[in-house]
């Protein structure tokens, strides 16, 4: 299960729409609707009732769980709703709604606060928890457990993914090159946490200007220098922290970003089947993150807004936009001009992991990273053949799986089988299906295996 070298090249990564368009900030919604649960691991539970003014930045759900992450409030107003509401995932959870209203209370303010000299590794830990702070690559795990690793894994490097190898979106190339600084300061934050004394960000190569951006700033220290691209060779440097910083640019190819596939393009080092990260002593977070972080450290601010691409051929203007988290995805479609005439399928996310969803009256959430609007052209509906033993499936998988083989089991419902031949290990970057000439849906397949093995588990239990 040890070949990396796999993937595929999407045809068109259709990133030229948005790529050289600035992130714009959207105005303020008059209404958000906060789902409780915005990350991997365990709800949370709401802190204020209906009636209550809030302002901006106020926790208003925490858990007491680990593997979990405050949610806080995007904009100040007062909670009309504590209820069950509509979520991207396509079912009904538990969320908070905050309407703006005439009266609604001043908006916060963020002094600044820490730097990462002054800070020990616990507090770095204990200002990203509080500040609600998940990956914001699209996985929504709680960057304070990863930056929590057990005292026996030693973490050597972290790696600060750039990569954004998902076609369409290019929210993270935007936030490269103009939160340049920032995305350091959060790196260096990031390392110091896990005692990593080496950072590597990670850029595919069809990103050469935030490429060269990243590097002036290494070698100037500033981004308020005017900027001018150089061909010069990164220099590996020493940061305040210590820290060995470096720039490597990999091949564009999907999924580059996948985090295996990351460690292994920038490290030469393989994650074990059914391991993390951590057993190889690497931390992996998104570029994205790393601003979160900054942002929670010099400035006290919480996770409360995202960068969100919005494209595709069913929008009239495709843009990057900075949006407070719970805005709803007619509100942002619309602040773009809105749909065409044969707009057709919306999906939150990118063409190959994202989630197709149903309604508009839908809040962003801290794991959208991109709104794909397509139009009736390129929306195909397609009848699953038998497979025809081509192996393409086999040849595309960057993970090493026999997805071919993992179907005929799940068909079979020999879940031995299917734990057997590693369904765990599946990312679920969708390339098996890119190239099915069957046209299978292998991962929706895998996705209900997975749960089908969880819940064996839980009730063994």
């Amino acid at each position: 299960m040890s070949t990396f070298k796999r993937g595929i090249h999407p045809f068109g990564y259709h990133k030229a729409e948005t790529a050289e368009k600035a992130v714009r900030e959207l105005p303020l919604p008059k209404r958000v609707v906060l789902p409780l649960q915005q990350n991997l691991g365990c709800p949370n539970e709401a802190l204020v009732k209906v009636g209550d003014e809030v302002h901006e930045g106020q926790k208003i759900a925490d858990s007491a769980k680990f593997v979990a992450a405050p949610i806080h409030a995007p904009i100040s107003g007062r909670v009309t709703k504590i209820e069950k509401l509509p979520n991207p995932c396509g079912f009904d959870v538990p969320a908070i709604v905050i309407d703006a209203g005439e009266n609604a209370p001043q908006e916060a303010r963020y002094d600044g606060k820490w730097s990462v000299d002054e800070l020990a590794p616990e507090q770095i830990r204990k200002i990203v928890r509080e500040a609600g702070i998940v990956g914001l690559g699209g996985a929504a795990f709680p960057t304070h457990v990863k930056l929590s690793p057990p005292p026996e894994k030693k973490i050597g490097a972290i790696i600060i993914n750039g990569c954004e190898c998902e076609p369409y979106i290019t929210a993270d190339h935007r936030i490269m090159l103009e939160r340049t600084e920032d995305v350091l300061y959060g790196a260096k934050a990031i390392a110091k946490a896990v005692g990593a004394d080496r950072i590597i960000i990670g850029v595919e190569d069809n990103k050469q200007d935030a490429i060269e951006k990243l590097k002036y700033e290494i070698r100037n220290g500033s981004t308020s220098s005017p900027y001018q691209p150089s061909r010069e060779k990164s220099r590996d440097t020493k940061s305040e922290t210590n820290t060995k910083l470096e720039i490597q640019s990999l091949k564009t190819k999907y999924p580059q970003g996948g985090e295996k596939m990351l460690i292994k393009a920038t490290l030469g080092r393989e994650v074990p089947s059914g391991g993390l990260a951590l057993d190889v002593g690497v931390v992996v977070q998104n570029v994205g993150t790393a601003v979160a972080v900054a942002e929670a450290i010099k400035l006290g601010k919480p996770l409360i807004d995202r960068v969100v691409t919005v494209t595709g051929s069913g929008v009239k203007e495709p843009q990057n936009l900075l949006v407070r988290i719970g805005t709803s995805f007619l509100e942002i479609i619309e602040h773009g001009g809105g749909l065409k005439d044969d707009a057709a399928k919306l999906i939150m996310g990118g063409p190959m992991m994202g989630l197709a969803v149903s309604s508009l009256d839908l809040p962003v959430v801290k794991a959208t990273t991109c709104l794909l609007v397509l139009s009736k052209k390129e929306v195909r509906e397609y009848e699953e053949q038998s497979c025809i033993r081509c192996g393409r499936c086999i040849k595309a998988c960057p993970i090493g799986l026999t997805p071919n083989f993992l179907a005929d089991f799940i068909k079979l419902k020999d879940w031995a089988r299917v734990e057997e031949y590693h369904v765990a290990d599946c990312i679920e970057c969708g390339c098996c299906a890119y190239v099915c000439p069957s046209r299978i849906y292998l991962v929706q397949y895998f996705k209900i295996a997975k749960r089908e093995l969880q819940t064996r588990k839980a009730v063994c239990r």
